[in-house]
């Protein structure tokens, strides 16, 4: 049996759950539920949920408001989990928040708040442009979120964005084991289920 170590918010352990539910060897353990043994988990995924918190940010943030329902003890978990993922070599899957997680860890920046990115107005309707040489995998995206990634830790290779502002919307590592984020929200549509599929590929590779 394959881990995944996880923090799942309450109102997405569900969709999560149908997501991972057609690997039957496979396990998602969340950390909001309980105790996870990273020492016994075999990769790492990174979900969405409140804005990372202050302490954790490499940037000045001239206005504290702007960080919104931080969790102290989820970003305290995530970013020693990153830290333990990359000293293993894990497989790494980052959704929205988890994605501004991943860059913030890996030494990038975010932009602290972005207009129009929340729903209904950007939801499953953003369009999403891909990078020369990237296969595009969908025409668009269900993103919403209100933060984003500024500069983009140099680990990252940027693969999609937002075809008007610009607002990076999927990243790939450039080396290294299989790490993959996407600021948008394939958990929410079985659309997105053949990123799950390429997720669990890397995970059974471990």
């Amino acid at each position: 049996m394959k881990v995944i170590a996880s923090w799942i918010t309450d109102e997405d352990e569900h969709v999560f759950a149908e997501r991972f539910s057609s690997y039957p060897d496979v396990i998602v353990r969340n950390a909001r539920t309980g105790p996870v043994d990273l020492a016994a988990a075999d990769a790492l995924l990174l979900t969405g949920g409140c804005d990372v918190g202050e302490p954790f940010l490499h940037q000045p943030v001239p206005d504290p408001s702007l960080v919104r329902n931080d969790e102290p003890g989820r970003d305290e978990w995530e970013f020693s989990a990153v830290a333990e993922a990359r000293r293993r070599n894990w497989p790494i899957f980052a959704i929205c928040r988890g994605l501004q997680v991943l860059n913030v860890a890996l030494g990038g920046t975010l932009r602290l708040d972005i207009p129009g990115h929340t729903k209904p107005t950007h939801e499953n309707v953003q369009q999403i442009a891909y990078e020369t040489g990237v296969p595009a995998l969908f025409a668009g995206v269900n993103s919403e979120h209100h933060q984003a990634l500024d500069v983009v830790a140099s680990l990252l290779v940027v693969e999609a964005r937002h075809p008007v502002d610009g607002v990076v919307e999927q990243v790939r590592a450039a080396s290294g084991p299989w790490t993959f984020g996407v600021q948008y929200h394939p958990e929410r549509d079985v659309l997105y289920q053949g990123l799950f599929d390429d997720f669990v590929a890397a995970v059974r590779r471990q």
